[in-house]
């Protein structure tokens, strides 16, 4: 069932930025990816496992980028200048993310342990932004929750523009289910929803289906941009995973240890059953910790659940699923919440 209760805060602040690395195939693909265990096995044994989860090269996924960043600004999901004044005080956008945000020709998507909070926002932007039925008819337009706009995903992206002829300021709602960025087939919309309700995000107990916090929204922005390009429903899955593992490094690096622990390798795992809820959850993933001795050590991702998830390496930041998670409270604004405070 899906899970949510009324929140008190949406906490505003800024983008969370990294960098590039060298191309690495997706998990699942060669045993050069994900296998093994998190940081909290000392050694070099507790690295190599780490590499296998996190490659430190990034995965290259399987998607073309295009000129989607320009389009989210010429529609406004997107204020770019906002989004640059953002990362000033961090030494501005790398010239790969910049190329994201205003280029036209980007090729496939690199994550890396580095780059994964923009890579998240800028997927949330687009999963706010696409005109969609999950977004239109599913859990989000349910009265119970006083409508779409009073979530995580909504209230919290802060990044966009306002209707000028209006006088007022920018709001999420504005640009919520919006805009035609893909044009899915039923096919492909059938994919994108099966995929939904099985992939799940370990602030939350919620599936993409119900994309109520930045993760979800950001998924689900993925999931659409992988079936308008013809991704198979295999890579689809092994993507949300790999992708997942760098939002939330911790979870995944715990998930790998209960599965090595198990007699299970990374790489033969299957990516729907790790991102499903009795791994993936809030409380799927509770389970699971309980069962894994760690050491304490944590890890930069993009675990936090606003515009500014995260933090510049090496700093380590929470899993609350506010604007500026992790960062200091200037402002509070009335939201809802699924166990990822805004």
């Amino acid at each position: 069932m899906l899970k949510n209760i009324l929140v008190v805060v949406v906490l505003v602040a800024g983008v969370w930025l990294y960098a590039t690395g060298e191309r690495v195939p997706l998990p699942g693909s060669t045993p050069s990816l994900p296998d093994g265990s998190p940081r909290v096995e000392a050694g070099k044994a507790g690295v190599d496992l780490e590499e296998k989860v996190l490659p430190s090269a990034g995965v290259i996924l399987p998607v073309r980028w295009g000129d989607l960043g320009k389009q989210m600004i010429a529609t406004g999901v997107i204020d770019g200048e906002k989004f640059e004044q953002l990362y000033s005080s961090r030494g501005g956008l790398t010239p790969e993310m910049k190329a994201m945000l205003k280029g036209e020709n980007n090729g496939n998507i690199k994550i890396t342990a580095e780059n994964s909070g923009v890579i998240l926002n800028l997927l949330w932007a687009l999963g706010l932004g696409s005109k969609n039925e999950i977004l239109d008819k599913g859990p989000m337009t349910d009265k119970n929750y006083g409508g779409a706009g009073n979530f995580a995903s909504t209230g919290g992206w802060t990044l966009a523009k306002g209707d000028p002829s209006t006088g007022l300021g920018a709001s999420a709602m504005d640009h919520y289910s919006q805009h035609q960025f893909f044009n899915l087939t039923p096919e492909q919309q059938t994919l994108v929803e099966k995929m939904s309700k099985g992939i799940y995000r370990p602030c939350c107990g919620n599936s993409t289906y119900f994309p109520d916090c930045n993760h979800g929204m950001a998924m689900l922005g993925l999931l659409e941009l992988m079936a308008s390009q013809g991704v198979s429903e295999s890579d689809m899955w092994q993507t949300a995973l790999a992708v997942n593992s760098y939002w939330f490094p911790d979870t995944y690096l715990t998930i790998a240890t209960y599965m090595k622990n198990n007699g299970v390798d990374w790489k033969d795992v299957s990516p729907q059953e790790m991102l499903g809820a009795d791994y993936s959850s809030g409380q799927g993933y509770a389970k699971i910790a309980s069962q894994v001795t760690t050491s304490g050590n944590s890890h930069s991702g993009g675990s936090g659940c606003g515009v500014d998830a995260g933090a510049p390496a090496p700093q380590r930041q929470s899993s609350g699923c506010g604007v500026a998670a992790g960062q200091p409270a200037p402002v509070a604004v009335p939201q809802k919440q699924t166990g990822c405070g805004i």
